[in-house]
């Protein structure tokens, strides 16, 4: 499976659990932190976590696990780590005071028809 796959089988999970806004940074050209992002948003606490489990099903159906999840408390900004690929779940107000698409400006935006 290529990461971008992966990438496209994330934004399908979170698509289906009608996430908001969702990008989609390649950020494997700035940073060597990871390939891809992919952030959404959510208008409850209650989606966030139902689009990280929605993320986390989709993956385990591929057989991957994250190698890392943060945020699972408190249910406004979830972080799933799958090593290659990190996915943001976040509330609207986080989202909006973390602005990740500003602080990783320069990361090309990928279309995800184009996965």
């Amino acid at each position: 499976m290529t990461v971008e796959n992966m990438v496209k089988a994330m934004y399908d999970a979170i698509d289906d659990k009608l996430g908001q806004d969702t990008a989609i940074l390649n950020i494997g050209k700035v940073s060597s932190l990871c390939d891809y992002f992919v952030i959404t948003s959510a208008s409850s606490s209650r989606q966030v976590k139902a689009i990280a489990d929605s993320v986390e099903d989709a993956m385990t159906e591929l057989g991957l696990e994250p190698r890392g999840k943060e945020g699972r408390e408190m249910q406004n900004w979830i972080l799933l780590d799958y090593g290659d690929v990190m996915v943001h779940v976040f509330d609207e107000e986080n989202r909006a005071f973390y602005n990740l698409e500003k602080l990783w400006k320069d990361a090309p935006y990928v279309d995800p028809e184009s996965l």
